[in-house]
């Protein structure tokens, strides 16, 4: 059995491929069948003159996503998807698709959604899974190659990472358990052990959000690395998400092209990528007319303001204390901010990755989990990591289908996912 993605190297050959119609052209005499193997496309060629009357009924009768084996002579056509055909000799039906829910018309998004199932099969969504797949193996390549060690850690956690209003909580045998926003405060337990782990793996957020950047259900890669402060945590978030945009342009080329990418943008990712302090930043947007104050995070709507300052990523530093998570470091420069950055994606896609400095001073650590009114007793375990030999660290997340839906200049980062959960959808 052959490959489609193989053909070219057998001209001339004859062989059997496998998989599902495409799409089907049927004209008097001749019948195109655009076969799909998950490598790639090829036209099969049946002639009515040249095949048995029962090949060509069956031919005909095809209908959109049967599953077919057909086997013949390979032959170059610049025409044909991949430049190449078969010139039809043998058909067998292996399962029929009748009345195939998706036709090449328009389709409304929530019917799509319904059925995401089968959407997936579609040109578009193939190329937006497989630059997915791409920038997953570009992580862990990445990352294996500068010694960072994986950590699993878990799903069902008693400790808030992020904010308490956007938990999803569960009964875990009379306790509440919540399932994780984030693997870091394992990560940070775990670098005395390796120096540089990582964690890569669904997290969760119940935001009541309905935006093209949110999700309920996404994941995220989150790096940690002992001895590491803030510039040197940006300098890794820097290399790593050129890596990624690189690997993608070097790799990807065909699913950019079907994605409708302009790749210029991507071809201007290259370092060093502008800093500017949060402070500064509100600065400029009100002298541009916006009413943030300044202690306020920044919205949507500020971030992509901020990013249209630059043809590349930018890294926003250094918010106030008072607008991000209590493990992030106290600024020894100006106390009422944190030693932390978030990096936004230019042409409004907004952030991509947020990373900080975490505080190893144990007073201060125990004064912010209390300022916060988070159960002390609840981070007793991570509270023993600055006990027993306590050390300067940094670390990051990147969320995997924000930074996908930039790359690939999606609309909406429900397409990067095989199967979004969003507010309203918990199906397929």
């Amino acid at each position: 059995m052959a490959e489609v993605r193989d053909l070219p190297r057998h001209p001339g050959e004859s062989v059997t491929v496998s998989g599902w119609i495409d799409a089907i052209r049927v004209h008097a005499r001749v019948a195109f069948l655009a076969l799909r193997d998950g490598t790639g496309l090829v036209q099969g060629v049946v002639v009515r003159s040249e095949v048995p009357d029962e090949l060509w009924a069956l031919a005909r009768s095809l209908t959109q996503e049967g599953s077919v084996e057909l086997t013949g002579v390979v032959r170059p056509d610049e025409r044909a998807p991949g430049g190449h055909e078969i010139a039809v000799s043998e058909l067998a039906l292996v399962g029929r698709s009748e009345e195939y829910p998706i036709q090449p018309k328009e389709h409304g998004v929530e019917f799509l959604l319904d059925h995401r199932h089968l959407w997936l099969r579609s040109s578009r969504q193939r190329a937006g899974l497989r630059v997915r797949a791409e920038v997953e193996q570009a992580i862990h390549d990445f990352l294996y190659e500068r010694d960072f060690v994986r950590v699993d850690t878990p799903i069902l956690t008693g400790a808030i990472g992020e904010s308490a209003g956007t938990l999803f909580e569960t009964d875990y045998f009379g306790q509440s358990a919540y399932l994780a926003q984030t693997g870091q405060l394992y990560l940070e337990a775990a670098c005395p052990a390796f120096r540089k782990v990582y964690c890569f793996g669904p997290t969760f957020r119940a935001e009541k959000s309905k935006t093209r950047r949110h999700l309920t259900e996404f994941w995220m890669v989150e790096p940690e690395v002992a001895f590491a402060d803030s510039d040197d945590n940006m300098a890794l978030q820097e290399e790593f998400v050129c890596h990624l945009v690189r690997r993608v342009l070097e790799r990807c080329g065909d699913e950019l092209a079907t994605l409708g990418r302009d790749t210029a943008v991507l071809e201007a990712v290259r370092p060093p990528f502008p800093r500017i302090s949060y402070t500064e930043a509100v600065e400029r947007l009100r002298e541009s007319g916006s009413e943030i104050e300044w202690g306020r995070d920044l919205g949507a709507a500020e971030e992509s303001a901020v990013s249209s300052w630059f043809d590349r990523p930018v890294f926003v530093y250094n918010y106030p204390a008072g607008a991000k998570a209590f493990y992030m470091k106290e600024n020894p420069e100006e106390p009422r901010t944190v030693l932390c950055n978030d990096l936004l994606a230019p042409e409004g896609y907004g952030e991509i990755i947020g990373g900080s400095q975490r505080e190893d001073d144990l007073e201060r650590l125990v004064a912010r989990i209390r300022a916060d009114g988070l159960p002390e007793e609840a981070y007793g375990w991570y509270l023993d990591v600055r006990r027993f030999g306590t050390f300067p660290h940094s670390g990051f997340g990147l969320g995997l289908e924000r930074t996908l839906s930039w790359i690939a200049g999606g609309s909406h980062v429900r397409e990067l996912v095989p199967f979004p959960r969003l507010l309203n959808r918990l199906t397929p």
